[in-house]
This record gives C-alpha cells, structure tokens and sequence, in this order.
C-alpha cells in the first residue's frame, strides 16, 4: 500500500541543512538533471515517488533509494516535494543507512516520510536531527580504518586549505598510493572527490552570510566562481543560482 501524500501547505519552501559530513535539503524537486556525486545520497519523495534512471539506461520507480558515490543518474520526481540526505560514506550513519535498504526501500520509509510533514527551515535541530536517525543511527563506536577517519576529518574541519593527499598520507604514516587506496576503500569515493564535498558544504556555510560570491569562493577553495558553479552542476545536477533562486533557508546546525 502506497503511503498517504503529504501535506502541500508550503509547497515552496526550502530548507538546507549542513553538519561537517552531512546535509539534508528538503523542498521542491528542482528537476535535476545527470550527475555524479562525491558522497551517498538517500533520496525520499516526499509526496509522490520519483523514478532513478542509471547511465547503462536502466530505471527504478521508488519513494526511498540510496544512490552511491560515483554513480552517474538523474533523478525524475513525480510530485513537488524531495529529500536529499547527503552522507559522507565514511561515516557510521552511512553505512547504517545503507544497512536498512531492503527490497528497493528504507525500512524507516514511512517514519522518514511523517517526520517531513513538519521540518522547514523553521525545524529545531533535535527535529532534523531525529530524522537523520530514522535515516541511519550514527553508531559512533563502529568506525574504520582510524587513519582514514582522521583524514576525512582533517579534510571536514579545513575545507578550503590546500590539503593533498600527500600532506594526510604523511600525517597518517602512509605512501601516498597506500593512502589514496585506502582511503577509496573505505569511503566508496576517492580523495579528489571527497575533498570537493568538503568543500561544497564550506561554501554553502559562507553563501548564508556572504553575498559576494567570488570572495566565498576563493575562501572554499574554488578557484572562481565559475568553478564552484561547474563543479556544483557535475555534482548535483543544476547551477547553483536555480538552488538558491528557491529561496533556501540554509541552516549549519
């Protein structure tokens, strides 16, 4: 039985929610187009399903799908209203939220759907945060490789540094190949990769209170604002300009 279409009272709205590996947007489809991105992303229709067409041409019709890092796919909502939960796949959240994937759904699905009808940008954190739970719990005593989990945070807290991978490899007592091999390993996507979702989330921090977009830029670690806006499309699908043309409300909780 299909689950109960939610609300519409603010079909408009948007909200953007960013925690150091994490990030939960709610608000309209934004009809995105391919694209690749850096981290998982747990995909919910919030008022209808949506339809997940992969690069070989294969399609899925779902309302909760969990879509990997590195997998090129265009998401098609059939209603007005998503949720795309971004989750750094090195984080026990991740791993726990791709664990409750069953049979082409969340098993929290109908859970993660209820709780939406009453988060905006005007949600307490403890809400948003309970949600993140019904995602995926974050068993903080299940980790990884620990050398691996501190270069992911070192990337996290310094988002818009020059790290390379030379400079993590060496801080964690590892040859660079080593290192970039492990860390592919136990994160699904590759150190490149990763450090641009990183930095992705270090400018929407600074677009919140920065108007002056080439400066926000640079202090993220893009090279011009052109970059970030390329970047943003291979990543997510639209320019940025359509995202905040929603008029978000972002949120760093």
């Amino acid at each position: 039985m299909q689950p109960t279409p939610l609300s519409e009272t603010c079909p408009d709205q948007a909200a953007l929610w960013l925690w150091p590996g994490q990030a939960l947007y709610l608000g309209p489809s934004l009809e995105l187009d391919v694209h690749s991105g850096s981290v998982s992303c747990l995909v919910v229709g919030l008022d209808a399903e949506f339809t997940v067409r992969l690069e070989d041409g294969s399609r899925q019709v779902a309302r909760t799908a969990l879509i990997p890092a590195r997998v090129k796919h265009r998401i098609v909502a059939h209603g007005d209203r998503m949720a795309f939960c971004y989750l750094d796949p090195a984080s026990t959240r991740e791993r726990a939220c791709r664990r409750m994937m069953s049979g082409g759904q969340h098993s929290n699905q109908f859970k993660l759907l209820r709780l939406a009808e009453k988060l905006d940008g005007g949600a307490s954190v403890a809400d948003v945060r309970h949600w993140l739970d019904l995602a995926g719990p974050d068993d903080r005593a299940e980790i990884g490789d620990t050398r691996i989990a501190q270069a992911t945070r070192r990337l996290s807290e310094n988002a818009g540094q020059p790290l390379s991978a030379g400079i993590l490899a060496a801080e964690v007592g590892l040859s660079v190949s080593a290192f970039l091999r492990l860390f592919r390993a136990q994160t699904g996507t590759t150190f490149r990769r990763y450090r641009l979702w990183t930095r992705m989330l270090r400018m929407a921090v600074l677009l919140e209170t920065w108007p002056d977009l080439s400066t926000a830029a640079a202090e993220a670690g893009f090279a011009s604002p052109s970059h970030f806006s390329s970047a943003f499309h291979a990543m997510f699908g639209l320019q940025p300009s359509r995202l905040l043309g929603q008029d978000v409300t972002i949120v760093a909780a």
